[in-house]
This record gives C-alpha cells, structure tokens and sequence, in this order.
C-alpha cells in the first residue's frame, strides 16, 4: 500500500541482503544478526487505558556456504512497565491477561523466532524451516514487523525468475502468532497454508495474480478458513524532472473454504493514487473488504497494522465489512544531515461499511522519524473517533531501534 510506505512505517527485521552465492567462494562465511527495540506505548481506549515499555531483542547468526545457507535467530520481549493487557481473548489464569486494562499486543516471551535452511541461486531459492514470509505489501501475508513479537511461518517456500515473470509458492503448516510461547493455543495455529502467486513487470508495470488458500485445524480458527483468488496492477511513472505518478488496484474474490462453519463469497478491491514531487508526498486511496451472509473479508495472515488505521480498529473486519478512505501527507527533510531519514507523515481515515450505509468513524494519524547512525527513533501518534464503531481511542509511541 503506497500511502503506508510513504508514511514510513518501521519494520527494519525484514530488511534482507541480497546475495549473489554464484560469487561465493566455498568457503564458510557466518554473518551475526542482532537487533533491539525498545517502545513506550500508551492507549486510551474508552474507559480503558494501558502503559507498556517494553524491550524486543533479537539475536542469532547465519552461516552460508556456497549456494546453501543456515539461519537461527531467538527473539525475547520484556515489559519492565506491565500496566496492559497482553491478548485480545480470553485468557483466564494467564497473569499477562487483564482485561481491566486496554490491550498492547506485546506479551513478555521468549522463542526460537526463525530456523531455517536455505538455497539459493541467481534465479531461484528455496527454503525450508521456520522463517519468515512477507508478500507484496503484507496485505494478505506478513510478519507483523509492527508488534515486538514477529510472526513468522513453519513452511517450505520456493521462488523462481523466469524472463520478466517469477513464480512464488509457500506450504505452511503453522502460524505462529504474536502472542508468543504463553498464549496456549494461539502460540500457533496449526493447518494447511498454500500460498500461490505468479508475477510479471514489464516497464513501470508490474501485476501479480494471487491464490491464498487457508484451513485452520484449532475450532478456535475454523471461522477465518477461506481460499482467495486476486491479482493487482501498479505502476511508478515518472511525469517529469522529481515528480512521478504512482498507481495501485487491487481486486480479490474470497469464499469459505475446508472446514470453515460458515458460507459467503465476498469482494475486495483497492485503488491507490500517489504523486512525488520532490521531498513531498501525497497520496489519496479506497480499500473495500466485502461482506456476504453477515461474514466479511478477513485477513489472518496480514500484517494488519499496516492497513486501516494505526489506531488497530480493524483488524478483524466488521460482519458489515469495510470501506476506508483515506488520504495521506509525507515529507521529507534531506537538508538536515545529523538526522538521516528524517521524515514526518499524516494520514486521515473515513471508515464505513462496505455498502457505505453504516458510518463506523474517523481516524488521525501522524508520525516523525529519523536515524542516527545505526539507531533509529520514531514518534507516532493515531487518534480514532468512533460513530457507531467500537470507542475513542487514542495511542501514542515512543520507539528506538538498533540493528546490525
């Protein structure tokens, strides 16, 4: 979504190098991998409110030789200042659960968060373990790089360039979830995951045709079973010295699928419009989830953050489904040199149900950020006023991040 990325969200974790392993010597190389966040978060939600501080740490190395590579990396999250509720559901006899307090989804926790095995060459890869899985721009599968606690997948996933088109396909057999090692059965999901797409760029246009096919084995996610057939269109066009267009549809078909209790066949489409004209960016868009028989479009596998609101109102779309219209701000500051990146965004949200009959609210978003050296801060701010959808809420970030 070309309105988020201008916004500049952070997610530093699913930044990968690239490597060309056809220049490889034989010998074995090992690379460190080390990252840390620390995140002041409070909410106001209704009546509701919540302090976390809480500090993600990430550690592990890689080891490659040749064409073939080794990855471990362990993930811990600590909350010094405990003043929230960890889990959106219940979970009764788990001190992380309070649910007098508003919600941070950012459980204490301690796991192994990637182990995988990997081969790779100029034109294909393939990679096997647990690992994490971004496609396009997270909207239907990501690892959520917004929480402290990543989601990544147990999965085989290979990719494959053929001339201007690739070929992407993953099988997973877990999900595992944000809510960390003391989530009992929402640690993981367990079911048959087939993620399919085929994509193609020629010029300034790129498009991607899509198959999402989701079944869940745990009763607790059967509802969000579903197969998804789409595609998309974008284009970045230059229109003269620093400016250029940028253009974005979207359109999906998704039905209940496997084992899924309930029956509907929903839409969702999206279109995007952005425009960059030196440091300045501008953006106005539309995303519609459908809804049929009382059961909307659903994204479990999304990084949801991303999308809809910082706010999070929305990650489970209403049985009503979702219209959101927004318009985005961005700036950038190359001029002030002490400060690398630095960039502020705004963003305003309209939200409805699908048909647009029900007014569900409006939203303010507004974010600054910048890097120093290898340290990067951000302030971010969402303000969500609520008509005849969920209550007011109001949240605030204060964030540093190191990576290596």
């Amino acid at each position: 979504m070309a309105l988020v990325a201008m916004a500049g969200l952070p997610n530093a974790a699913s930044a990968q190098p690239q490597v060309d392993p056809a220049a490889t010597s034989e010998q074995i190389t090992v690379r460190p991998l080390l990252a840390a966040r620390i995140r002041s978060e409070h909410v106001e939600q209704g009546k509701l409110e919540a302090d976390a501080l809480t500090l993600r740490v990430r550690g592990g190395a890689e080891a490659r030789k040749g064409r073939i590579s080794i990855l471990i990396e362990g993930e811990a999250t600590l909350a010094p200042v405990h003043d929230y509720s960890a889990f959106p559901f219940p979970a009764p006899g788990n001190r992380q659960w309070r649910p007098a307090q508003a919600i941070v989804p950012d459980p204490e926790n301690a796991e192994l968060n990637r182990l995988q095995i990997e081969y790779r060459t100029n034109a294909r890869t393939l990679t096997l373990g647990r690992q994490r899985i971004d496609l396009d721009d997270q909207r239907w599968v990501g690892s959520v790089g917004w929480r402290q606690n990543e989601q990544t997948f147990d999965a085989v996933r290979g990719t494959a360039a053929i001339g201007p088109a690739s070929i992407d396909l993953a099988y997973a057999t877990s999900q595992r979830t944000i809510f960390g090692t003391d989530a009992g059965p929402r640690s993981a999901l367990a079911g048959d995951f087939l993620l399919a797409g085929v994509a193609a760029k020629r010029g300034p246009v790129e498009g991607k045709l899509f198959a999402y096919l989701i079944e869940y084995d745990e009763a607790s996610a059967l509802a969000n079973s579903s197969q998804t057939y789409g595609g998309f269109l974008s284009a970045d066009v230059p229109v003269g010295g620093k400016t250029s267009l940028g253009l974005r549809a979207s359109y999906a078909r998704q039905s209940d699928y496997g084992s899924n209790p309930l029956s509907y066949a929903a839409n969702y489409w999206s279109l995007d419009a952005s425009t960059r004209m030196a440091d300045f960016d501008l953006g106005v868009g539309v995303e519609t989830l459908g809804s049929d028989n009382g059961r909307a479009v659903q994204t479990p596998l999304a990084t949801l953050h991303k999308f809809n609101g910082w706010a999070d109102m929305f990650l489970t779309t209403p049985p009503g489904g979702l219209r959101d219209v927004h318009i985005a701000f961005g700036r950038k500051f190359p001029e002030v040199k002490a400060i690398g990146g630095l960039n502020v965004g705004i963003i305003v949200h309209r939200y409805s149900s699908s048909g647009g009959t029900a007014r569900y609210g409006h939203e303010f978003d507004a974010m600054i950020g910048g890097r120093l050296k290898k340290v990067s801060a951000l302030i971010k701010y969402a303000s969500y006023h609520a008509r005849s959808f969920g209550a007011n809420t109001r949240k605030l970030w204060l964030q540093l991040e190191f990576s290596l």
